[in-house]
């Protein structure tokens, strides 16, 4: 019962984190009315376009037909609440952002021409998902086998040589080894392709597509993986060093446990919780994409998407790709909190209190 209050009162504060944090994009965005002018130029582009798709509007004489397209658009205007206060509008977008209405483009587009933000997104978010979150997930199972192999021998030639390409590895970005990878893998050896993620043209056989989608996103992976998988590896190495030097795991070698025993029951259990939350908070900011790594390598996720909107300063996509991260942060850090229950002992002390 204590815990299930206790997840209770982690949602209540998940949510009015999640509120603030939309209210204030939304009115971060909108400093200095931009958001507004963008909004009332759509609607006025609503409005005569919808006047040229009706004959009967499109014949009027100029007079009458600037009338109605000035009526149309200040009925979208006030449908919109555009012309509310600005602490009545934002209300108002904010609760929209909440239910996902996440607006119409002013610029960009998907594949099927629907300016609707959250079709855009959500045609971007597999591809940023197929790469950064595989990338990710192999990085850090490499990185933490890694870390615990460190740790069980440490100060020996191999750790300090793994200690050595971890740090030195972690602190070039990803971008800087796709640079290089294409240099030397894509334009000098010819290996690989040098960008984009399938070739031209398309291949309609699944298997061969899902061959080519492969083939292309190597090198971009190969590039995640070699910049992220040091921090896993030193950081495991440190955290099992750590707990390996606590009371308890003196405690279980003195009894005569074996050595793979202590680690898994008593090393491992205790480390379990910040690797989970590390993991599950990698993962999460992988489904963000990365700009300048995705731009690199012509990969069309959602940091090209990103990058796209900047330049073509579409506010809505911009808010909305805002948003759909905070969503999948806040529904993570309650997952976390639930997983929590199972791998830590004093968290879970909670459900008996």
């Amino acid at each position: 019962m204590g815990f299930g209050r206790y997840l209770a009162k982690k949602a209540v504060f998940l949510v009015i984190t999640l509120l603030l944090a939309l209210y204030l994009t939304v009115v971060i965005a909108n400093f200095g009315g931009y958001v507004d002018d963008l909004l009332r130029a759509q609607a006025r582009f609503d409005a005569v376009r919808g006047c040229n798709q009706v004959p009967a509007c499109a014949q009027l004489p100029a007079e009458q037909r600037n009338a109605t397209i000035e009526e149309t658009y200040q009925a979208i205007v006030d449908a919109r609440g555009l012309n509310q206060p600005f602490i009545v509008k934002s209300v108002q977008f904010t609760w929209d952002l909440l239910n996902f209405r996440l607006g119409r483009a002013i610029i960009l587009k998907d594949v099927q021409g629907s300016d609707d933000v959250g079709a855009i997104i959500l045609e971007r978010l597999p591809r940023t998902i197929l790469l950064f979150t595989s990338a990710s997930l192999i990085a850090a199972a490499l990185g933490i086998w890694l870390g615990l192999r460190m740790a069980r021998k440490a100060l020996s030639l191999m750790d300090r040589g793994l200690t050595i390409a971890s740090i030195t590895t972690t602190v070039v970005p990803p971008w800087v080894f796709g640079i290089l990878f294409i240099l030397v893998f894509a334009f000098g050896l010819g290996w690989f392709p040098e960008g984009n993620m399938v070739s031209a043209p398309v291949k309609t056989d699944p298997l061969e597509y899902a061959l080519d989608v492969l083939y292309h996103m190597t090198l971009p992976a190969l590039a995640l993986i070699l910049s992220s998988f040091g921090s896993w590896a030193y950081t495991t190495r440190n955290l099992v060093l750590q707990i390996m030097d606590e009371d308890y795991v003196y405690a279980a070698r003195a009894r005569g446990l074996p050595e793979r025993t202590v680690l898994r029951r008593y090393v491992l259990r205790a480390a379990s919780p910040p690797t989970v939350t590390s993991l599950a908070l990698t993962v999460i900011a992988s489904w963000q994409g990365a700009i300048i790594t995705e731009t690199v390598f012509s990969w069309p996720g959602l940091g090209r998407l990103f990058f796209e909107a900047i330049g073509a300063l579409d506010a809505p996509v911009i808010i909305g790709l805002t948003a759909v991260y905070a969503y999948l942060l806040v529904v993570t850090v309650f997952l976390l909190d639930l997983i929590y229950g199972l791998l830590d002992p004093r968290v879970k002390a909670l459900r008996r209190g």
